[in-house]
């Protein structure tokens, strides 16, 4: 499969034998949310709408936009941040560990002024709640929209409680613990949120311009139709984006729930289900 070859990078039975081959201890376990939430297929379609979402807050973007190589090497990075959810969900607590303090260091070094004048920090605890809040109403909004055995309202809870922890081991200060505080959370940072130019470039390159060609463009484009889909309408009016006037529950049925389960389908191959490494484009 293309796409999961790219999202999962160079040599990716390498990786997966760092996540699922070491052995000690692990936060989660296969009957947890978590761990039901990142293995699902959803999550290629989450990679789309996190990105998406988290580019509406400017300091954040600014961040992204000055720091990343995203749009001459988008892949890398899709490939970085799979590895970081595979790792913090699936491996050894040891690894899991070791690999947030390295992408602590990576954020100390992420400062700078946005266009607006304003400072901005990747290791700001402000920030990286958005990133955070963010990123988690994505993947439930997705698992819930396109798996076929969506987590029940007690199970929601405990997944946004599980992402918690590694959350506050990156710096983040009180994460949501509930859905409701999540969706209080998302509220809460409205205010702050814009289209400025750099989200509108972010916003063309996922959507008007991937970093796909040839075959795989149409399955990018469902999913990415997938992700557009499920975003709240005050999200898709600030990015301004439009789709046909046709009932976002109707594309879902027809178009977008068929995309995901024929990734799904895809990951089921014996070497693909070897080399689970989980594949989503947020910005971390």
């Amino acid at each position: 499969m293309a796409l999961r070859a790219k999202v999962a990078g160079e040599n990716p039975s390498a990786r997966a034998a760092r996540v699922w081959g070491a052995e000690g201890e692990r936060w989660f376990s296969e009957g947890d949310p978590i761990w039901r939430v990142h293995a699902d297929a959803s999550m290629f379609v989450g990679g789309i709408r996190s990105l998406l979402l988290q580019s509406l807050h400017p300091l954040a973007m600014a961040g992204v936009d000055e720091h990343s190589d995203y749009r001459s090497d988008p892949w890398m990075r899709v490939s970085n941040t799979s590895f970081f959810i595979a790792q913090t969900t699936f491996g050894t607590i040891e690894n899991a560990e070791r690999l947030v303090e390295s992408v602590r260091a990576m954020h100390d070094q992420v400062v700078g002024i946005a266009p607006d004048g304003r400072p901005y920090a990747a290791s700001d605890p402000h920030l990286l709640g958005w990133v955070h809040v963010a990123e988690i109403e994505t993947f439930l909004t997705c698992y819930q929209t396109y798996s076929p055995t969506p987590l029940t309202s007690s199970e929601a809870d405990s997944y946004v409680a599980q992402t918690a922890h590694v959350a506050e081991l990156l710096g983040v200060v009180d994460p949501p613990l509930a859905v409701s505080d999540l969706e209080a959370a998302i509220d809460a940072y409205r205010p702050e949120l814009e289209l400025t130019p750099a989200a509108r470039r972010a916003a063309d390159f996922l959507l008007h311009d991937p970093p796909v060609a040839g075959p795989e463009t149409l399955g990018y484009r469902l999913l990415a139709s997938a992700a557009v889909r499920t975003l709240a309408p005050w999200a898709r009016t600030m990015l301004d984006i439009r789709t046909a006037p046709v009932p976002d529950a109707l594309i879902r049925r027809v178009l977008n729930k068929p995309a995901v389960s024929a990734v799904r389908w895809l990951l089921n191959d014996p070497q693909v289900a070897r080399d689970r490494v989980i594949g989503h484009a947020a910005s971390r």
